[in-house]
């Protein structure tokens, strides 16, 4: 028979404010305060892929289903870790108000999220302490405002890429 094995909840400590499943994942609740304590845990707890890091913006949302621990703001990070050990897998859910679009970066537990919280910087205007390299990824460098916030304008301006053929 083989060992239970421990729930990411259990692994992470006190420091969850509510977990839930949702499509056969175990999901965390976490404060942005101890969002680096809760991935840092488990990170020494075998978690040692960041599969995806994203962000979300619930501006026309702010009254979906979340539960009572957790206060919905408008803009979400959404983590997925991986254990390939356990083949066990976590989701990660952090609430960041518009008003201060800031969380701790993971880039030193996890060095591949550097992209990946580039792009949320990029497209939603989350940014990350401590991020070594907080420059636009997707985006011209130029560019004014985050394209993928629910409140950008669309069509405003033709997007440029750079260093893209011209017409065919």
């Amino acid at each position: 028979m083989a060992a239970e094995v421990a729930s990411a909840a259990e692994l992470a400590g006190a420091n969850v404010l509510a977990s839930t499943r949702a499509g056969g994942q175990e999901v965390l609740h976490v404060t942005r305060e101890r969002y680096l304590e809760v991935a840092g845990a488990l990170r020494e707890s075998g978690f040692e892929m960041c599969a995806d890091l994203c962000a979300v913006d619930y501006l026309r949302h702010l009254h979906r289903p979340l539960p009572d621990e957790v206060t919905p703001e408008r803009f979400e990070i959404v983590v997925n870790l991986l254990s390939l050990e356990r083949h066990q897998r976590v989701r990660l859910r952090v609430q960041v108000p518009d008003t201060d679009p800031v969380v701790p970066t993971l880039f030193n537990l996890y060095p591949g999220t550097e992209n990946m919280e580039r792009e949320a910087f990029d497209l939603y205007g989350v940014r990350f302490e401590g991020h070594p390299d907080h420059t636009r990824i997707l985006m011209p460098e130029d560019w004014e405002g985050h394209p993928l916030r629910k409140d950008y304008s669309v069509g405003r301006v033709p997007v440029q890429f750079k260093q893209a053929p011209g017409p065919r």
